[in-house]
């Protein structure tokens, strides 16, 4: 009897455990299970391995490490003609509270999508400074607004993320197999558990701060998630494209932006004035966000086909959507050129435009190196958007 235990999502094969070898690894399609150390069943994760595995080295020095940081949990012990290995668990990875914890954790943060939450983190804290007008506004009134809009939109970007994989589970297991509800990592119960906790969460720190400015922004950011991705005749927008990209828009433009920069204004007792900085992060954000999410699709058009989501990549194909998206992204950088250099301080249209200019640059550069139809080429260009995205809640503080 033999099971089979999938690698990591960088890699094009997954490990065979053959109870007279122990694992092998093979070239096919992705699957995932669990696998056995003598009476013993734990998960296990292997780093990206595209080239012929030498049985005389560690397993972790003969695969390339992958970007996520995945655990090594395996030591090669052979290999075969074939360029197969044959590798088995790490003595010290037994199945100990602390390692069951430890991998709970690593999959809450995989769970959590860690990079759309330190953009919310980044941004609501950059959005935030954007009311002050002297040293003084650093009160601790501010920190503590700061924290009551911190905490109940992380929980809401986490909950999004959340319901989109609970819903997603069937779909995940051809695009992204990696994910904990579809690994095994998550029960089902606990994924409900989770999303729970989140709503709870979110809805008790937002109400509890007395905002009206950011409770209906907490609202309408749940909403828009949930309308995203759950299963009605009305919603699951996530299915039509144009409504898509407002969810992302949405989300990332106009909830955060407007909401937080008037919460912190009501926070501070000032005066409820729409700054030209705020407006310019508002309509630059919704629009990056809204080709995020067309991007974001393109690596996922196979099991979006299948499933019968026609997302735009799956109905004009995946270059011509990541050209668009191209052309619309250095569209934005452009317009934000033409705005930083309409400023009537020098230092903020000095900085804006060339900062701009930079960032498009790199964009522009990055754009050609990637490869559509590849789906790790696309997911990596889409993880540097949202750096470009950390730079960007820089630059807007001199879009003034």
């Amino acid at each position: 009897m033999s099971q089979t235990l999938m690698h990591s999502r960088f890699s094009s094969g997954f490990l065979h455990h053959q109870p007279e070898k122990g694992f092998l690894t093979l070239q096919t399609q992705r699957r995932h299970a669990k696998t056995l150390k003598g009476e013993k069943e734990f998960p296990s994760r292997v780093v990206s391995c595209h080239k012929n595995v030498d049985s005389s080295k560690n397993f972790s020095s003969s695969c390339e490490k992958s970007k996520t940081q995945e655990k090594i949990l395996a030591q090669t012990l052979g290999a075969t003609s074939d360029g197969e290995a044959i590798v088995q668990p790490n003595n010290d990875f037994e199945v100990t509270w602390q390692n069951t914890l430890r991998r709970k954790w690593d999959a809450f943060s995989i769970f959590s999508r860690p990079y759309s939450a330190i953009c919310t983190i980044i941004g609501i804290s950059s959005v935030s400074l954007l009311p002050l007008t002297s040293v003084a506004d650093f009160s601790p009134a501010y920190f503590v607004g700061l924290l009551q809009a911190l905490i109940p939109f992380l929980c809401a970007n986490i909950y999004t993320s959340a319901i989109n994989q609970l819903v997603d589970v069937d779909i995940d297991k051809i695009n992204k197999p990696y994910l904990p509800l579809v690994s095994g990592e998550f029960s089902m119960g606990e994924g409900r558990a989770i999303v729970s906790a989140l709503t709870f969460t979110c809805f008790a720190m937002a109400i509890m701060s007395h905002s009206v400015p950011l409770f209906v922004g907490v609202l309408v950011y749940f909403l828009i998630g949930t309308a995203y991705s759950v299963e009605h005749p009305l919603l699951r927008w996530k299915t039509k494209p144009a409504m898509a990209a407002f969810s992302m828009a949405g989300l990332m433009g106009l909830t955060i932006q407007p909401t937080v920069f008037y919460h912190i204004q009501n926070v501070l007792g000032k005066p409820m004035v729409f700054s030209r900085s705020v407006a310019f992060a508002t309509m630059f954000f919704s629009i990056f966000a809204a080709c995020l999410g067309a991007i974001k699709d393109i690596p996922d058009v196979e099991g979006d086909r299948e499933f019968g989501n026609l997302t735009f990549s799956v109905r004009y194909g995946q270059e011509k959507v990541f050209s668009f998206c191209l052309n619309v992204l250095l569209l934005a950088y452009g317009s934000a050129v033409v705005v930083g250099a309409s400023s009537s301080s020098l230092l903020c249209k000095t900085v804006s435009v060339i900062g701009h200019t930079v960032l498009a640059s790199l964009l522009v550069l990055r754009a050609k190196s990637t490869n559509p139809k590849d789906p790790e080429s696309t997911q990596s260009f889409y993880m540097f958007l949202f750096k470009l995205l950390y730079a960007e809640y820089v630059l807007i503080h001199f879009m003034r």
